[in-house]
């Protein structure tokens, strides 16, 4: 012990020597008003310092985002304790509960009025993957099925703390991110997300060649789409009636003609 350095100031500055930058000069009157750091790095502190989510909740979910909210948790530690009503003033959309078909084209009109950059937080089991309706004919087994999800946060439903553990790690990934590389900055790159149909079923419009062919070699059957697939996309045309069917049609004209007569 008697070896030991006495002055930590002095072996301080010797561990920082190798590094100082020897170019950047610092006044001695503004040495701790000054920080030398990179653009992004202050860039991705100040977005992930001041999120903004938008304001809505689905379904059990949203009572827990709630009290992430309220005073026990409190949201403001981390900027973020107002939640927008208008999705052009939001970045971060955490969608908490169940997602059902008809409300899917909403959520994903609400996401392309987004500003950019902006992030997708699923919260639940439901929003994930259905949860205990993913068999159910009128929910969607996953938001990420329409919607680029950065944050999946767990659980039926998920605690505060969860949730809160879930925004980490989302800014743990703005903090990666870089300017040079991020998609909001590039040239002829939108994130517009075409906004699903909701009819019968809902079905996305960018899955629609492949639904057109996996209904056509339906209809088709078996043998006569393989002969389809293998002649090529000219061979696509009318589906040829049986006799049977034909038979059928003339028998109801037919007696639609006789029905005319005896009026």
């Amino acid at each position: 012990m008697a070896n030991a350095p006495t002055d930590f100031r002095q072996l301080k500055e010797e561990e920082l020597k190798k590094y100082l930058h020897d170019t950047i000069q610092v006044p001695q009157d503004l040495q701790s008003n000054v920080l030398v750091t990179t653009l992004d790095k202050i860039y991705n502190w100040s977005r992930r310092s001041s999120m903004w989510p938008l304001l809505f909740g689905l379904a059990c979910c949203a009572i827990e985002m709630i009290a992430t909210a309220a005073s026990r948790y409190d949201l403001a530690r981390f900027g973020m304790e107002v939640m927008r009503p208008s999705p052009r003033q939001s970045d971060l959309m955490i969608v908490s509960g169940t997602v059902t078909k008809k409300m899917v084209p909403a959520i994903v009109r609400i996401y392309n009025q987004m500003s950019e950059p902006r992030y997708v937080v699923s919260m639940g089991a439901c929003a994930t993957g259905g949860g205990p309706f993913k068999e159910g004919y009128n929910v969607v087994s996953g938001i990420d099925k329409y919607l680029p999800v950065d944050v999946y946060v767990p659980g039926c439903p998920p605690t505060p703390e969860a949730l809160i553990y879930g925004l980490l790690k989302l800014h743990e990934k703005v903090e990666r991110q870089s300017i040079v590389s991020v998609p909001w900055y590039r040239k002829d790159h939108s994130e517009y997300v075409p906004v699903p149909r909701l009819g019968p079923d809902i079905f996305d419009p960018r899955q629609v060649e492949l639904i057109k062919e996996y209904t056509l070699k339906a209809q088709a059957g078996p043998t006569e789409g393989a002969e389809k697939a293998a002649a090529g996309p000219k061979a696509k045309g009318p589906a040829q009636l049986s006799e049977k069917a034909r038979a059928r049609i003339e028998a109801a004209k037919a007696r639609m003609k006789a029905k005319k007569a005896g009026q």
